[in-house]
């Protein structure tokens, strides 16, 4: 039975500024509150930090989690209000259907893969040093994508496999335009994560983007693969998790 948590983060506490800013140290964390170890299931998080004074973190698991090591680590521990709250994820997913419409939030490594860089990072370089060049062909190359346009149109190249389409802007479209209305997605946020796995390893450099929009079910089956599994790659570093919401009700103009 899939699980969504949400834990409050102290950002003043030592272990909390640790967290956030070492993807690789947030994501043996989380794992850690997992029951059954060594961990073999699928675990989804995000950071989420629009508000820097009460940053919290999401956490999809397919078992139930303990977040008491956390908590007490970066957290409030003895604090008032819900530390970490844990939710049945299945309520959600029972109410997927085709045809049905969904606020979502999606942090992701957008990427490209390509066996002809222009340019190789340090890492890229000494893989091309350490294989042949039929091996390296074989595999190719993977780059981040950099600017938002590249970024947007990653994520709408996506969604036909991913089992759900990005309508238009309400009210944007109209039958005599020339140019078709935008679909109804925003990047909020892009950020460029540097970071050692651990002190001897070589720095690893991590593009993310924030996506939030409006997205219209289309194989509900496909939709429910993606919240469960994730979306692109950069999953143990915080990237992947879509997460779904009511639409907020139109406005009334009487």
């Amino acid at each position: 039975m899939p699980h969504l948590s949400k834990i409050r983060i102290n950002p003043r506490r030592r272990d909390a500024i640790r967290l956030l800013g070492n993807p690789q140290a947030m994501h043996a964390t989380v794992l850690a509150g997992i029951t059954e170890q060594p961990v073999t299931e699928r675990v989804l998080w995000r950071l989420e930090t629009t508000d820097r004074h009460q940053p919290h973190l999401l956490v999809l698991t397919h078992s139930k989690p303990d977040w008491s090591h956390l908590v007490e680590q970066a957290g409030w521990p003895q604090g008032d209000g819900e530390h970490a709250r844990i939710r049945d994820y299945n309520p959600l997913l029972d109410r997927i259907a085709r045809g049905r419409e969904f606020a979502f939030r999606l942090t992701a490594n957008p990427v490209q893969n390509t066996r002809h860089p222009e340019k190789l990072t340090t890492s890229q370089a000494d893989r091309a040093n350490r294989t042949t060049g039929e091996d390296r062909r074989a595999r190719g190359y993977r780059l981040a994508h950099r600017t938002a346009a590249h970024q947007l149109a990653w994520l709408l190249a996506k969604t036909p496999h991913l089992g759900f389409e990005i309508p238009a802007v309400r009210g944007a479209s109209d039958a005599h335009d020339e140019e078709p209305a935008s679909a109804d997605v925003r990047l909020t946020a892009r950020s460029q994560l540097r970071f050692r796995k651990n002190r001897s390893d070589r720095q690893v450099t991590l593009s993310t983007a924030t996506f939030e929009g409006r997205l219209r079910v289309t194989d509900p089956t496909a939709l429910r693969a993606a919240l469960l599994e994730g979306i692109g790659p950069a999953k143990s570093y915080g990237c992947g998790l879509l997460t779904l919401a009511p639409l907020p009700e139109p406005r009334s103009h009487g």
